[in-house]
């Protein structure tokens, strides 16, 4: 397979494809032209030409100079390859493992690994490790250990010290968005996400409780990430909690949601009430108003997380590696200070 070849199939130019393969920025092209270009590399083991003639042209051995590959899995949900955090963190990975001769050769979902046929294409793949995307329960964790002996987890939540893992503190990162909004004037501040074993959940209980603000049940919508979680739980906090003036949502996808219930429900935001996120996804400062989050580094965590495993793969290391990179509050307009009296009150 050619980039000529991959041009023709994803039915665009030759330097659209080199753009989108070499990294160029999310400019290169469209998202969606972007996803059709890597699932043609995915699919055919594609392997750049300025890296194969390289190897073609080495010293080393025949078994040296064959392509290595990892596999992803997407642990977070069923559909979490259709998040764009994590969408745009797998594809940063197997930006730079294409750099790394390797490449990423299979993916995976929670869900499609319990189907028998995707179990047996884990089990028969060649690939020499496996990059984890996001909390992955003890059931599949289990499963990937028995085939792989090197594994590399990247996301939020802290995880078992036995592995290489690339983290940003969704705990601190939580912290941060709730001690905003606490700044502003905010002291009703409803949490829309998933609570169970989940730190960014900490993060907002831990921030409201120092502050001595209120953390009851109803200023709390257990949802999944996801637009619709989103929608579903601003819903249920405008039901159980109206007099809130802010709102903390666990990541960017389930903050458009839930500002879309808020502005159906006849309120404003920011006027009426405030919406920070977590991720900075692309989207994010395109919203009318342009999100408030929180930045994750997502391409550094990918890229980083790629030159860990293959690094390991490669012999490179033996002791568990952890790489906890920052992240930084992205003021935007859909967070503003508390008015006086607040919405609610005489």
């Amino acid at each position: 397979m050619t980039q000529k070849e991959i041009a023709k199939e994803a039915g665009v130019s030759i330097s659209t494809v080199s753009r989108v393969i070499n990294n160029k920025g999310k400019s290169a092209a469209s998202q969606e032209i972007q996803d059709r270009i890597w699932e043609i590399v995915r699919r055919t083991n594609y392997v750049p030409n300025d890296t194969a003639q390289k190897l073609r042209s080495s010293q080393e051995s025949k078994a040296e100079k064959t392509f290595g590959s990892i596999e992803c899995f997407f642990a977070r949900m069923p559909f979490s390859d259709k998040d764009q955090f994590f969408s745009d963190l797998a594809r940063s990975i197997e930006t730079e493992v294409l750099k790394l001769n390797h490449v990423l050769k299979y993916s995976f979902t929670a869900s499609s690994l319990q189907h028998s046929y995707n179990q047996k294409l884990l089990a028969e793949s060649s690939a020499k490790g496996v990059m984890i995307l996001g909390r992955c329960d003890n059931a599949a964790l289990i499963l990937l250990k028995k085939r792989f002996k090197n594994l590399c987890f990247v996301g939020l939540n802290s995880y078992k010290k036995e592995f290489d893992s690339i983290l940003c503190d969704g705990s601190e990162a939580s912290k941060e968005a709730v001690n905003y909004l606490i700044s502003l004037g905010h002291t009703r501040i409803g949490y829309i996400g998933e609570t169970f074993n989940e730190v960014r959940y900490v993060g907002y209980r831990t921030a409201m409780i120092k502050n001595k603000l209120p953390t009851e049940s109803r200023y709390v919508a257990d949802v999944i990430l996801t637009y619709e979680g989103g929608y579903i739980g601003a819903k249920k906090l405008l039901e159980s909690a109206p007099n809130i003036t802010a709102v903390f949502c666990a990541n960017d996808i389930s903050a458009v949601g839930a500002m879309r219930a808020f502005q159906e429900a006849g309120l404003s935001v920011p006027n009426d009430i405030s919406v920070i996120g977590i991720d900075d996804i692309e989207i994010s400062k395109y919203l009318v108003p342009p999100l408030t989050t929180i930045h994750i580094p997502i391409e550094e965590m990918g890229n980083i997380a790629a030159k860990i495993l293959i690094d390991r793969i490669n012999g490179g290391h033996k002791i568990p590696l952890r790489v906890v990179l920052p992240f930084h509050l992205e003021v935007r307009g859909s967070c503003k200070k508390l008015s006086s009296p607040p919405r609610g009150q005489p």
